[in-house]
């Protein structure tokens, strides 16, 4: 990936500079909307290490193997509070748009932010 370009979570910042030092692991989410960002960012370019690594070991699956016929097209926050937020993300599967709404759910585990789980709607 263009390390310059700019980050899919819809910062109008490079990602090297948004997210990707995340992914990496040069720093952490200081609140649960800069994870939730980060995670799409994450599923949008393919770094589903990271996605496994903040999501809470109580509730995430065995596995996190990606759709190769999907692709994160777009990042919406409509509402966020302490530990959680509500967002919309576009798509496209095998060409087809659509969107996934969700409030996610997070919380703090051992200083760090967390993925907990989320109603779609």
């Amino acid at each position: 990936m263009d390390l310059q370009r700019t980050c899919p979570c819809g910062s109008d910042t490079a990602y090297d500079a948004c997210c990707g030092r995340l992914h990496r692991g040069a720093a952490q989410a200081a609140t649960a909307e800069e994870l939730m960002r980060s995670r799409y960012a994450a599923y949008a370019v393919g770094e589903t290490d990271y996605v496994f690594r903040t999501w809470h070991p109580r509730t995430r699956p065995d596995d996190l193997a990606p759709d190769p016929a999907l692709t994160w097209t777009g990042l919406r926050i409509e509402d966020a509070g302490e530990d959680w937020v509500e967002f919309v993300a576009s798509y496209a599967h095998g060409g087809v748009p659509g969107v996934l709404r969700e409030r996610s759910r997070f919380e703090q585990r051992g200083g760090r932010w967390v993925y907990v789980d989320g109603d779609v709607g």
